[in-house]
């Protein structure tokens, strides 16, 4: 059919649809629960319509950037329907992150309006919000709180849509990448649908899924799964604070079916004195750090389904899926797990990844030669927000350049190694160690420092300083670590401080991979 027909037919593809359908063809479906409200799909709908409208309404314009400082509650998951059904860009911001760091966000993102949880508030006092319409989210869903006021204020009736085409940016996720001040990763409402499909596929959700709220919301959209989980109707249950016995009793209350995480997520939970064999299997997606074989295995005993997956927050999350086999079945559960282990493929509807040397080229496939994972595809962001020049580097040869180090098996699977950047990914949250060691750096008493991961059983890993002292000063380990808490988010600070003289180079360059060899010397290196 020729393109003008097309164009007459054509529908721009935007997540926010997921739940215009499931509001029309499922009204009374149970949506979201959160400890004792309950909202219908209908429910949802309509203070998604309120929250766009009364966006509108406060003076928002198309592009408009809203940002979210909220934990995963009912109004973290409207604004992923809200503002961009109102035509503006949702700025999710990490509830990790310290005030200087938030301010930093709010204003490179240029945002006019700030939702804030009442537990977070403190965190963006600090900050200069001149121009910022700021909303207390006290998450009751009750008369009294601010943001069920800002609700009121809007219509129940679905606002028209500003979306011209797909490719526009519906938000803007902050990454501290491996640079000292975050980049704000632009994803397209195109990429957002597709991410979502790709989601409910290879997790497999349907009509019948119950998704817990373990993964931050703020982490890339939640890696999507806020709009894939409403595209099949499913019920969202919300958890404020991700916590291990917590999770037991909403898996056993609630029949949940799905929930994702990091490593330590699920460490935790088969960990924990409620930890028992499920009555019915759960499928759990284990990324932002490859997980352990034990851990798989500890997975499979209780009854939980693990999907292996891996990305990054420039590939709105996961990326590839170790997609199991079924003549692995026979296999040894010791190789069953290892394999499992592995970064694997592209999903279905994703490009194939692949794993090139300096020239771009493929690396043989033969389990040992190290190279760099590249991207490309919907998949992928749009680029960096106002950032030309970091865009440009991260697409350089037309591919997306991972920054990570893999090998590449006979099979075609992938398999991380090590980090070609030395960012440290503790719990599944990114901490770049320039940013650590410049903060070290501001110590009255520090000469010089140098920041490298080390082993830790609950995180995967945690930065390290090796500092280097000014002549005549003194300095404690638990000083340095106390004057990074009162500059960036705790989860970034050292956990712990080695002094003496650094390893260098004949030109003065720090060794770091001999700091980073003696921490990891008898111990299996993976990337956390």
């Amino acid at each position: 059919m020729s393109g003008e027909f097309r164009d007459v037919y054509r529908t721009e593809l935007t997540p926010a649809s997921f739940l215009t359908r499931s509001a029309y063809v499922f009204p009374q479906k149970t949506a979201v629960v959160h400890g004792s409200r309950r909202y219908s799909y209908a429910q949802l709908g309509e203070r998604v319509h309120r929250l766009a409208s009364a966006l509108r309404g406060a003076g928002m314009k198309k592009h408009d950037r809203v940002a979210f400082l909220c934990p995963n509650i009912p109004a973290m998951l409207e604004a992923h329907f809200g503002v961009p059904a109102a035509g503006g860009i949702l700025v999710a911001v990490n509830t990790r992150l310290g005030s200087d760091e938030i301010g930093y966000i709010l204003k490179h993102s240029g945002s006019r309006f700030l939702f804030v949880d009442h537990e977070l508030e403190g965190l963006v006092k600090p900050a200069d919000l001149t121009g910022v319409r700021v909303v207390r989210v006290d998450d009751t869903g009750a008369v009294g709180d601010p943001y069920e006021e800002f609700l009121a204020t809007g219509s129940p009736d679905p606002v028209e849509s500003w979306l011209d085409d797909e490719d526009e940016t519906i938000s803007i996720n902050y990454t501290s990448g491996t640079t000292g001040r975050p980049k704000g990763v632009m994803y397209s409402h195109r990429g957002a649908w597709l991410n979502a499909v790709g989601e409910v596929i290879e997790a497999h959700m349907s009509f019948d899924t119950k998704y817990l709220w373990a993964l931050p919301m703020f982490h890339c959209n939640g890696w999507c799964f806020p709009w894939g989980v409403t595209a099949v109707a499913g019920t969202h249950v919300c958890l404020r604070k991700v916590e291990s016995a917590r999770i037991w009793e909403l898996i056993d209350k609630e029949g949940v079916t799905h929930y994702s995480g990091a490593p330590t997520v699920h460490i935790g939970v088969v960990n924990d004195p409620k930890a028992h064999r499920l009555r019915y299997p759960v499928t759990v997606c284990v990324a932002g750090a490859p997980p352990s074989p034990t851990l798989l295995g500890k997975l499979g005993e209780l009854g939980f389904r693990p999907v292996h997956i891996y990305g990054l927050t420039e590939t709105y999350g996961p990326h590839t899926v170790c997609a199991w086999h079924a003549e692995w079945d026979a296999r040894p559960l010791e190789e069953q797990a290892r394999l499992a282990a592995r970064q694997g493929q592209g999903y279905a509807l994703f490009d194939l990844v692949r794993v090139v040397d300096a020239d771009m080229h493929d690396v043989p496939k033969d389990s040992v030669t190290l190279g760099e994972v590249i991207m490309r595809g919907n998949n992928v962001m749009t680029g960096y927000f106002e950032q030309r020049d970091a865009t440009a580097e991260a697409f350089r040869g037309g591919w997306f350049h991972s920054g990570d180090l893999a090998v590449w098996h006979p099979d075609g699977y992938i398999e991380l190694r090590d980090r070609k950047k030395d960012i440290i990914i503790s719990g599944g949250e990114n901490i770049s160690t320039i940013e650590v060691e410049q903060t070290v750096a501001k110590h009255p008493a520090v000469l010089e420092c140098a920041v490298v991961a080390i082993p830790d059983e609950r995180w995967g890993e945690r930065p390290k300083a090796f500092v280097a002292l000014k002549p005549g000063t003194k300095a404690t380990e638990q000083e340095v670590i106390e004057f990074c808490r009162r500059h960036i988010a705790h989860f970034k600070c050292p956990a712990a401080v080695e002094f003496g003289d650094l390893p260098k180079t004949s030109t003065g360059k720090v060794q770091k991979f001999v700091l980073r060899e003696k921490e990891w010397r008898g111990k299996e290196k993976r990337i956390n």
